[in-house]
């Protein structure tokens, strides 16, 4: 098979960028690996988290900023293509704190993000009363949070399903269970699979997660990359009782309240722990009282793809010119970007975005 563009990695990531392209008018084939592979998309959060993304790093505030306003008319093409709706909420998200010690700390770093968008950085913090009417059902011990209007959240299985159908709608070619372990290139692209079974594109996209480490290397980038664990928990189906999500806790479109998550570096484990879940119900239950009477009803956990400095990375081979390297910890937020905007980075357009700080030369000095 022929194609434009071959994607390895069939993911929210690979996904929103072959959707991209396909608008785009270009011919996709997407290569994934099999049940077994670890899959962030299948086990992440579905926030679209701005606030205190990027607070060392303002270029990735801008960049996931910018996600979030295509936000919206992203969810709607899917949702209008498809006939899945993705239980998008773009209305707002709490950051909570127990201590003025630790809002002052997090408000100052926020002040600083603000300056670097000319003011434009929409935050408000709320105590007392005011807090308890957006949120009736938090705990005495926070002492306020921070509602920043940027934030939401979705349904990331349905965000993936979705891309999956309208993907293939648009004819793009979706291989499930290859593994592909060699790219070379000679007038084209041709990428060997595990089973020996060969593939053939004029570009290649490399957006396979945690297997971009092993890859990587062989197609000319550094994808200084590691694996952290995120543990996650999720109630019964209960009536609305969270208005708006935060990083500890959001009711998902169907009613269940999910917990999360942990941040841990212990490699390629992603199972569950003891002590991990039981630090994630006190903390909920330290911040939601109510969930103490709530019912469980499963847990997993799930590996984040964290490259060394925690940024996505945005990277044209230098030895094989014609493959790009995409990678990030942040798939859901960003994937609106993905799919608007980076058709144009690839083909070189005069409106593509400059990706410049997020290539690899930040690792390479």
């Amino acid at each position: 098979m022929d194609t434009n563009f071959t994607i390895i990695g069939g993911g929210v990531v690979g996904m929103s960028l072959a959707w991209g392209l396909l608008k785009h008018g270009h011919t996709v084939a997407i290569l994934d690996g099999s049940d077994g592979s670890f899959r962030a998309s299948r086990g992440n959060f579905g926030l679209i988290w701005i606030q205190g993304k990027g607070a060392k790093a303002p270029h990735y505030a801008k960049w996931s900023r910018l996600s979030a306003s295509l936000y919206a008319d992203f969810a709607e093409e899917l949702t209008e293509a498809t006939g899945i709706p993705l239980g998008l909420e773009q209305n707002g998200g709490f950051d909570y704190h127990f201590s003025e010690e630790s809002l002052q700390k997090t408000v100052q770093s926020y002040e600083r993000l603000k300056q670097e968008f000319d003011g434009d950085y929409p935050f408000e913090i709320l105590c007392g009363e005011d807090l308890r009417k957006e949120e009736p059902t938090l705990g005495p011990d926070v002492v306020a949070g921070i509602l920043h209007h940027d934030d939401g959240h979705l349904n990331p299985l349905k965000l993936l399903r979705a891309l999956h159908k309208d993907v293939q709608q648009m004819g793009g070619y979706y291989w499930p269970d290859r593994t592909v372990v060699d790219v070379s290139k000679t007038d084209h692209f041709t990428l060997t699979c595990a089973d020996g079974e060969s593939f053939h594109s004029e570009r290649v996209i490399l957006a396979a997660g945690l297997g971009s480490r092993d890859l990587g290397p062989k197609m000319g980038f550094v994808a200084p990359l590691e694996p952290e664990r995120g543990q996650v928990l999720i109630t019964e189906k209960l009536p609305r009782m969270i208005h708006r999500p935060s990083v500890t806790a959001r009711q998902v479109d169907e009613g269940g309240i999910q917990i999360g998550a942990t941040n841990e570096r212990v490699g390629y484990d992603d199972g569950t722990t003891a002590d991990g879940v039981a630090f994630l119900a006190a903390e909920a239950i330290k911040t939601h009282p109510f969930l103490a009477k709530t019912k469980l009803v499963r847990s997993w956990g799930a590996l984040r793809v964290m490259s060394k400095d925690g940024l996505p990375i945005y990277q044209q081979s230098p030895s094989m010119p014609g493959a790009y390297l995409v990678t990030c910890h942040s798939g859901i937020t960003l994937a609106a970007v993905h799919g608007k905007l980076l058709p144009s980075w690839f083909d070189q357009k005069n409106d593509a975005p400059n990706l410049e700080k997020f290539s690899e030369d930040r690792f390479r000095l």
